[in-house]
């Protein structure tokens, strides 16, 4: 295999301090028991550690990553952690870096957290979903209290530690409608790196969530949970953010999907599984050392097998892994094979293809309407940015005439008056902006 797989460790498993509303992770308990004192063991520990290393061995690639996340793998604890770095460094081949990626939820990380995820590099995802009453509505801990003010406690102990963080901001139907609020406020904290993940999930009874729809056959009418986003707000969301960091933070601030987006209208392959061709490299590991397809496809129906019996490797290169990563292609509706965007959608993810439009066609996508709407307002923004960067013109002087176009448009369409909002996406007023030197202000 050309690319390495990536495995997605969970050493506590669902475990987790915290009982979001939202988290689709909570029903996994139902494949291994409620096993809420689930713990890695230190055999499993041992044998990731050393089988993903080996993948290593013969690629020129000089940095071998680990990823942990949960749950909540801080659970786990920093002795751990620091056993598990100690194993790391010993078993690293001569030549290569060992690079670690911890998704948290910011509740538990303390001084000494930080310093240890400083000392040794940790690339930290921390997971805020915007200002205080929006975060707060979805994740609270398991009393039911608000989170916000222990989690950008954690935050600020990481920053404050030199720890390399980005934010990992779920859009939900209680922040998605206020797209400047929660992009402003991130870049407040000190985030330049963030991730918007759109949470989409279909009701299956009033006690649950339904799985994944290659095991529940999507039917016309279903219904979604009460804080799954709607794809056409998803899609204004992502046009406002999109207009203010194209105008002022290219550069400065790092937006996935846009950074994603942007390789994609350059003619780069896909970095992330969301959208590339084909998935199937990103594998799951529970704490008791069973391997699934994907994060998302923790199911019985999608076990690989144990890690204690075969390398990862060989998992991800089985023919059933091959076939589910392949089938992401193969699965699309003749809607989304006809698509002008499908070079930088290709479908989103499987899990989202919920929507059944005839009886003789494939499932489509539930974003696709956001989608569409975000990529046919960006295309010409990021037509502008892919020949400044061909150019290799400064971001700066991109980011000036794509101000001036936001204007130009405003002016020419009658949308601006020296009271509104700066057209530039500033959050200042236009006869405080880019007003201030036009004719008449």
């Amino acid at each position: 295999m050309n690319q390495i797989p990536q495995i997605m460790a969970k050493p506590r498993g669902a475990v987790c301090n915290l009982d979001c509303e939202y988290c689709y992770y909570v029903d996994r308990m139902d494949v291994y028991g409620s096993a809420r004192s689930a713990r890695m063991p230190d055999n499993v520990l041992e044998r990731y550690i050393r089988s993903n290393i080996s993948q290593y061995s013969g690629s020129p690639a000089q940095e071998i990553w680990f990823s942990w996340q949960g749950g909540e793998p801080s659970l786990l604890g920093l002795p751990a952690f620091r056993r598990i770095v100690a194993l790391q460094q010993k078993l690293c081949p001569p030549g290569k870096t060992i690079c670690n990626a911890f998704q948290t939820n910011g509740y538990t990380i303390d001084a000494d957290w930080a310093r240890f995820l400083v000392e040794h590099d940790f690339l930290v995802g921390i997971s805020i979903d915007g200002p205080p009453h929006l975060h707060d509505r979805y994740r609270r801990d398991r009393g039911g209290h608000p989170t916000y003010y222990r989690v950008v406690t954690g935050l600020q102990h990481l920053l404050s530690s030199g720890v390399r963080v980005n934010a990992l901001t779920v859009l939900s139907n209680g922040n998605v409608g206020d797209p400047a609020g929660v992009y402003r406020h991130l870049k407040s904290l000190g985030i330049e790196h963030i991730q918007f993940i759109p949470v989409v999930e279909r009701q299956k009874d009033e006690n649950a969530i339904a799985r994944v729809p290659q095991l529940d056959k999507p039917v016309p009418g279903d219904q979604m949970t009460s804080w799954s986003v709607d794809p056409h707000d998803y899609g204004r969301f992502l046009c406002e953010v999109f207009d203010e960091w194209s105008c002022h933070d290219i550069g400065s601030v790092f937006v996935q999907g846009f950074e994603e987006h942007l390789g994609a209208w350059i003619g780069q392959p896909a970095n992330l599984c969301l959208f590339s061709e084909t998935c199937g490299l990103g594998l799951a590991l529970d704490y008791n050392g069973d391997v699934y397809s994907c994060d998302h496809y923790v199911y019985p129906q999608y076990k690989l097998g144990n890690i204690l019996d075969s390398d990862i490797d060989r998992f991800a290169g089985n023919a059933d892994q091959i076939d589910f990563g392949q089938n992401k292609r193969n699965s699309l509706s003749t809607g989304c094979r006809e698509c002008d965007f499908r070079f930088a959608c290709n479908g989103g993810c499987p899990k989202h293809r919920l929507v059944v439009n005839s009886d003789d066609d494939l499932p489509a996508n539930y974003l696709c309407p956001g989608y569409k709407m975000f990529f046919s307002h960006a295309n010409g923004v990021l037509q502008i940015l892919k020949q400044g960067l061909q150019m290799h013109r400064p971001t700066g002087e991109i980011m000036t005439q794509l101000r001036h176009r936001a204007v130009d448009k405003a002016k020419a369409e009658g949308k601006i008056g020296r009271n509104d909002q700066c057209p530039c996406r500033s959050g200042r007023k236009y006869k405080q902006c880019c007003g201030m030197s036009s004719q008449g202000f």
